[in-house]
């Protein structure tokens, strides 16, 4: 207990202590509470006395690839590839002249090199001829020529008409007259309708199908060969020796081997 003097400078109270300690658990008086938890202060320790807890480090749980969106990248990056490739491949092509184009075909024959008193133009007598290379891909022929816009003919057509067709810048497409009706369908299908082909049997075929240009040939066992639609696209017009504007029109419509003498002027090349 404190005691102030009257009269006298006000004192602060003296604080007298009781000799008691304070409870367990209770702060000191005076104490501010929290102040265990001043910065500085050392971790409590286990009732074991062995230090402070380590962290406990979380368990991670491991997942599976995400295959789906893997293998959806690929496809797409492959697809990519493919279409710069042959975008790639057909400008290169495209490139290249026609002449080129036809010696990549594979088992093309090229009489242009072999022969060329053979492919010669202009060449115009009336009457049979005889051809050695057959099909025949060049030589003299009659001065009219088989009509070519497409036609498909169902028996033989005359090899002297034919070569003028050849001359005027046609593929001709011949086939073994025992060659399968779903075969012929097929070739129909590349040549109905296409100006400057032309599609007939022709009896003696070596092969099942023989292709005929001006001064090249191209012989093939069926209708599935992809040879076929090439050696069409690269010669169609460009093996003419006579130019782009070559008439295919107007010519013989008539099937049969014997060629057909002084038909109307109307048929005559226009040279």
């Amino acid at each position: 207990m404190s005691i102030s003097t009257p009269g006298g400078p006000e004192r602060r109270p003296t604080v007298v202590s009781t000799g008691k300690k304070p409870a367990a658990g209770r702060p000191a008086s005076g104490a501010k509470a929290g102040a265990d938890k001043s910065a500085g202060s050392t971790p409590r320790q286990t009732s074991g006395g062995k230090g402070p807890r380590k962290p406990i480090t979380p368990v991670k749980v491991g997942q599976g690839r995400p295959w789906g969106p893997i293998a959806l990248f690929v496809a797409v990056g492959v697809l990519a590839a493919s279409i710069i490739g042959y975008g790639a491949y057909a400008a290169f092509q495209g490139s290249k002249s026609w002449e080129k184009r036809a010696a990549d075909i594979d088992g093309i024959v090229n009489f242009r090199e072999k022969d060329k008193k053979l492919v010669q133009g202009g060449q115009h007598q009336q009457g049979a001829i005889k051809y050695d290379v057959l099909p025949p891909v060049g030589g003299p022929h009659n001065p009219a020529w088989q009509n070519c816009m497409g036609d498909v003919y169902d028996a033989p057509i005359a090899n002297e008409h034919a070569v003028h067709s050849l001359e005027h810048g046609t593929v001709w497409v011949t086939y073994r007259t025992d060659l399968p009706a779903d075969q012929v369908a097929k070739l129909k299908s590349k040549v109905q309708g296409v100006e400057k082909t032309m599609l007939s049997p022709f009896d003696g075929l070596d092969k099942a199908i023989s292709l005929q240009a001006w001064g090249y040939q191209l012989k093939v066992d069926n209708a599935d060969d992809s040879r076929i639609d090439e050696f069409i696209k690269t010669l169609r017009v460009n093996a003419s020796v006579e130019g782009p504007t070559a008439n295919c029109g107007e010519g013989i419509t008539a099937t049969g081997t014997a060629p057909r003498d002084n038909v109307p002027q109307q048929q005559q090349p226009t040279q």
